[in-house]
């Protein structure tokens, strides 16, 4: 199911939340990503109808989502701020939003049971809410988002005080809906983890759309800092001359007590495409290779500098 904002804007008076955004997002996990204060949580909330843009729409399926409550139906929630009733247990408060959402009260149980037991929650779905740690209210937010089986799922922030065993079951899980099809957004400011999840990524800063898109391909569009690549290799200092022969790799560092290599290329599909034959011309075995600065948290530094 896909998403589609069209010159989305959202001010408070002189303070603009949200800057005349349009994209469009299709099924799988797509990372909303920039730092705190960027416009993600505002942009969330316009996507699932919880505030009327100032400018633009946001479509659902070709459907726009404000004031569409039916359409919503099949949207799931993770809101970033914390709203409980302390005294539920969050078996309780599952089951009462799925109530409220239409089921019976044989099915939300079963489904509020289902949830909890996804989100590794069973045992503690029994215990007050009041008395939950950080980690413990992020998971049961979680449950009451996938409990009705969403075909749609908005995620704010979701890892934000789990516990490293929490943020790996909730990146799995978001990996699974993804792969089967469901249309998955995560907000984050946590670069890393958001790259554990997609490839796939909307990058803003300032309420302003930097880019979209695939993480490697944004990463080739940013001409403007060359691309570095760090091979561990033996004759580490006669791949350092060859390398050098050719005009798009600008420079080489090498390392002989650690037979590594540094090269920066403003070319790397050039790069990357000689390379195998340079070394087997060369009689030269690699042991690793990886791109430092290929990554999501250098490419959104690259964007916002």
């Amino acid at each position: 199911m896909s998403i589609r904002a069209e010159h989305l804007s959202k001010w408070y008076g002189q303070v603009i939340g949200v800057n005349d955004l349009t994209f469009e997002i299709g099924p799988g996990v797509t990372g909303f990503l920039g730092p705190n204060g960027a416009g993600k949580t505002t942009l969330l909330r316009l996507m699932t109808g919880q505030l009327k843009a100032s400018q633009g729409q946001v479509t659902l399926a070709e459907e726009r989502v404000w004031n569409n409550p039916g359409l919503m139906r099949g949207v799931g929630y993770c809101p970033e701020a914390d709203a409980f009733w302390g005294y539920l247990t969050g078996r309780e408060f599952v089951t009462g939003l799925l109530r409220i959402h239409g089921f019976d009260a044989a099915e939300a149980a079963a489904r509020a049971g289902a949830a909890l037991e996804v989100m590794d929650m069973v045992e503690a779905g029994g215990k007050k809410i009041a008395g939950y740690s950080k980690g413990m209210r992020q998971r049961i937010k979680v449950a009451q988002a996938i409990a009705h089986d969403p075909d749609v799922l908005f995620l704010d922030e979701p890892l934000n005080g789990m516990d490293p065993l929490g943020r790996r079951s909730a990146i799995d899980l978001v990996k699974r809906l993804g792969e089967e099809g469901r249309t998955v957004v995560v907000s984050s400011h946590i670069l890393h983890e958001v790259e554990e999840m997609t490839d796939t990524i909307v990058l803003i800063n300032h309420g302003r759309l930097l880019a979209e898109g695939n993480i490697y391909e944004i990463r080739r569009l940013i001409d403007t800092h060359p691309l570095q690549v760090t091979i561990r290799c033996d004759n580490v200092n006669v791949l350092t001359a060859l390398l050098m022969e050719y005009e798009d790799v600008l420079s080489v560092n090498f390392d002989r007590a650690r037979n590594q290599l540094t090269a920066e290329t403003n070319r790397p599909d050039e790069f990357h495409a000689r390379l195998p034959a340079l070394l087997l011309e060369n009689g030269i075995t690699i042991r690793s290779l990886f791109s430092p600065d290929e990554n999501l948290e250098a490419v959104f530094g690259y964007l916002v500098r």
